[in-house]
């Protein structure tokens, strides 16, 4: 019990603190490789899909059906699953859309002048851009925890989809804050700082779930984990995924992250 709890803060904090790849991206790359950003994101993308709905939901209903029943059990599964799109729906909804992590930032916008005027607005921009991953990121920290205490290789798996996802949101923080100050270890300190909400949420739910987990509990967690995944993958990995692609780079590396799941999954039967 103890190695898995060990093993859960460590994926959580590895995949938060990808963010801090991306900032150390945009200060020592020249150009954006936007073939590698588009196969990477529909991987990610086809990684957390599969898992969501051939794993991490059937756990869910399977929990859930043998503590309450067929019917009432059916249903608690389907209100998590489509209860955890809503809570990163509503989050999103009230992050402002010029610090939306979701609004990707290129490597080339680092070799951009730094303008005299406006930078208390960039800088204002870049911390709430900051903010905002932090905010968003929360529930994926509690998503990466959860799994790997249930099943290692399943935490392992989503840990690395959201760390491949969270390196654009690490060139979002960078490029505002570097265009502010002019500061490159200030933007990447708080490029780097944005992805310790992850762990932050893995701690939340150690202090205030795991006392109360049960059958029912961890039921309706993995539903809502499923749903946050779902909700990331189609309204955030693969719009970025597709604006930067080349000739469907994007759907092959979705169906790749799907194969490559469905074959970890099986090794692991």
């Amino acid at each position: 019990m103890t190695e898995n709890l060990l093993l859960a803060f460590g994926l959580t904090l590895f995949a938060g603190l990808a963010t801090g790849i991306g900032s150390l991206l945009a200060f020592f790359t020249s150009h954006t490789n936007t073939k590698f950003l588009s196969v990477t994101l529909g991987f990610s993308a086809g990684v957390m899909i599969y898992v969501s709905m051939v794993e991490i939901f059937v756990k869910a209903k399977v929990a859930l059906v043998e503590a309450m029943g067929v019917v009432p059990g059916n249903w608690l599964t389907v209100g998590g699953f489509f209860g955890g799109m809503l809570l990163i729906a509503a989050i999103d909804k009230f992050i402002p859309k010029q610090s939306n992590p979701h609004e990707l930032k290129t490597v080339e916008d680092m070799n951009q002048p730094i303008p005299a005027n406006g930078k208390p607005d960039l800088l204002k921009m870049g911390t709430f851009t900051a903010l905002a991953i932090g905010i968003h990121n929360f529930p994926e920290g509690i998503a990466t925890f959860t799994s790997a205490l249930q099943d290692p290789a399943l935490g392992i798996a989503i840990a690395v989809a959201i760390a491949i996802h969270n390196i654009p949101e690490g060139i979002a923080v960078s490029v505002p804050v570097y265009f502010a100050t002019g500061d490159k270890k200030k933007a990447f300190k708080l490029s780097f700082l944005s992805g310790l909400s992850e762990p932050i949420g893995a701690l939340v739910a150690y202090l205030f779930l795991m006392p109360f987990l049960n059958d029912i509990m961890f039921g309706i967690i993995f539903a809502a984990v499923a749903g946050i995944m779902v909700f990331i993958s189609l309204d955030e990995l693969l719009p970025a995924a597709k604006r930067y692609d080349e000739t469907h780079l994007s759907i092959y590396g979705l169906i790749a992250g799907m194969a490559v799941m469905a074959l970890s999954l099986l090794l692991f039967i």
